[in-house]
């Protein structure tokens, strides 16, 4: 779409000639979603609308409790420290965002008491600033004013790098100043047009200057409230076992009317996505199950009669192998997969490329995921601007092993590959559950008839996702040569995702393996195209930037593309939850109730 024509639309809904509903199908029929066509609007001068609400209750709890089950539990209660979508997920029970996203990528207020645009005067029109008026009358639970103090507070805690904070790539290049008690402005460095990152969504929750300020820098981990939160939610922290139980009760002060509905929350963890799928759908033990990721026919045998059912959103979810860059058998400086060694194996490119080949992802759908998954050879699968056409994925033993022949790789007396005294021997990790393990078993056997020893490592969910800086399995920590899981897209935008690879966050030593680039990939024309792309205004050109992004992990293999993941949970017959592609489960938690 010509920017000539963009802006005469955007001109028209201005005016009244265009609503936004016509523009959004104008933009949809050139891969515009609507979560980017309301971004677009913004931009251009016209209000964001909020989503629309579903919630029917009309008056604050007397629905009971409600029993969530999470089969790789929380493992602390500090979103600025979360590993996994686990803890920020347990987090969201109690510390809130700003705003967050609906299923249609909508922008829905929490904290703040109205969406900025430029009609407002409170989105810049040069796209480098945003000022957000925060909704007077909230507090923390300990009876404390909610202010700008804690929103600014929050961005100098993340930004330190000594707090080792794994959010601290949205805070890092933005200044976040107080314009009065209600008030805060995030000032970028250039034109952002994705200005709805920091504080948005439940990876961006805001925790309590008053509890924690006395927790920065190297200190931060020694906080009490990093497992006793107190926040400004819809439920009250009761208890917490790591890894096990979280449980809340009703907050009789929450700021949103008639919210909660229900009087109890208990989020369980531990088992597996097969137990949690049962204990809802077939027992209804549980009213809701988190990231069921269970093979389809499997599901499809526990709906039938059963007192739950699967939930099904599409966003951008994939399911990945990873492969290390660095070498996990050698350390440096008390450090494994240190960034001063290379891979013996993967610093071939022509190993990468044969191992990509070896991954059948149409069996991988077919025998496993059914209805949750689409084949891909992408990273980067959504929103769908951002998804790249130039790829292509193919299963090949074959060419596989022509590719290794010519590389120098020869086949030794054990049919295992070797070049210059090394043999092709990958040690290939993942956490526990059946689709995992069903998909390791399917690769391990093409990598045996390419020439390829494979061995294969299971870790259980709570350790391999754990935020445990001692702990030696996590994905993180990555002493593996390849391991496979997946990252949700938790907004409806990729800059959050993509920014994760940026050769200032790998993981190490030094920053407790809080760095989220875990391949430890560096590549200067990816860091070069995030760069661009975060502060490029014109949406065609900064998709394009978003897909070079992309096809420059595609050519260098960095991760092998399993499946594009549906989100799929199990709920119970009477709930009504609020599951969103773009967003995490708990994030729309305050709207969920049960209909009689």
């Amino acid at each position: 779409m010509l920017d000539k024509e963009l802006r005469s639309m955007i001109g028209q809904v201005k005016d009244g000639r265009m609503d936004r509903r016509a523009f959004i199908k104008r933009l949809a029929a050139v891969g515009l979603t609507a979560p980017l066509a309301n971004q677009i609007l913004a931009l251009g001068g016209v209000a964001m609308a909020e989503g629309p609400t579903t919630y029917k209750p009309t008056k604050r709890g007397g629905g009971g409790a409600l029993k969530l089950l999470w089969w790789q539990g929380p493992t602390l209660l500090n979103p600025h420290f979360a590993t996994g979508t686990k803890d920020q997920d347990g987090s969201r029970l109690f510390y809130e965002p700003l705003a967050c996203w609906d299923p249609d990528g909508n922008m829905k207020l929490v904290l703040a008491a109205e969406i900025p645009s430029i009609e407002n005067g409170l989105l810049a029109a040069d796209g480098k600033s945003v000022t957000w008026k925060l909704k007077p009358g909230v507090k923390w639970h300990d009876g404390k004013p909610f202010t700008a103090d804690d929103v600014v507070f929050n961005w100098e805690y993340a930004k330190d790098p000594a707090t080792s904070a794994l959010t601290i790539a949205t805070h890092r290049d933005i200044t976040v100043e107080k314009v009065d008690d209600l008030t805060v402005r995030i000032l970028f460095k250039k034109p952002t047009p994705f200005w709805a990152d920091a504080f948005v969504g439940a990876p961006n929750t805001i925790i309590p200057k008053h509890l924690f300020a006395d927790y920065t820098g190297s200190k931060s981990r020694e906080a009490p409230t990093n497992l006793s939160p107190v926040g400004t939610g819809p439920y009250k922290f009761v208890e917490f076992k790591p890894g096990d139980l979280v449980r809340g009760q009703l907050n009789p002060d929450y700021h949103m009317p008639n919210r909660p509905y229900f009087d109890t929350v208990e989020m369980k963890g531990g088992g597996d996505a097969v137990s949690a799928a049962r204990a809802v759908i077939q027992t209804g033990e549980y009213d809701f199950g988190w990231n069921i990721q269970v093979e389809d026919d499997v599901l499809l045998r526990l709906e039938k009669g059963g007192k739950g059912k699967t939930v099904y959103a599409v966003g951008g979810d994939t399911e990945f192998i990873a492969l290390n860059f660095t070498d996990p058998n050698t350390e440096v400086d008390g450090e494994r997969s240190s960034m001063k060694t290379k891979h013996p194996l993967f610093s071939d490119p022509a190993v990468r490329k044969a191992l990509s080949l070896l991954v059948d992802r149409e069996s991988v759908k077919k025998a496993i995921y059914g209805r949750a998954g689409r084949t891909t050879a992408n990273f980067l699968n959504g929103p769908e601007k951002f998804v790249s056409k130039n790829t292509t994925w193919e299963f090949s033993v074959e060419k596989a092993s022509k590719l290794l022949d010519d590389a120098g790789w020869k086949p030794g007396a054990d049919g295992i590959r070797e070049k210059d005294g090394k043999k092709l021997k990958l040690l290939y990790q993942t956490s526990i559950n059946g689709p995992r393990q069903k998909t390791q078993a399917i690769i391990k056997q093409a990598c045996q008839k390419a020439g390829i020893e494979v061995e294969l490592k299971s870790v259980v969910a709570s350790v391999f996702f754990s935020s445990d800086v001692a702990n030696p399995d996590t994905y993180a920590k990555f002493y593996a040569d390849i391991e496979m899981f997946q990252i949700p897209l938790s907004q409806p935008d990729p800059s959050q995702h993509m920014r994760r690879y940026l050769s200032t966050n790998v993981a190490t030593k030094e920053n407790k393996w809080q760095g989220t680039n875990f391949p430890r990939w560096v590549n200067k024309d990816y860091d070069a195209a995030i760069e661009a792309a975060e502060s490029e205004m014109d949406p065609i050109k900064r998709a394009a930037h978003y897909i070079k992004a992309n096809d420059l992990m595609y050519q260098d293999t960095v991760f092998i593309p399993v499946q594009h993941r549906l989100k799929v949970e199990a709920a119970a017959n009477n709930l009504r939850p609020i599951v969103s592609g773009w967003a995490n489960e708990t994030d729309n938690l305050h709207d969920w109730y049960r209909e009689e």
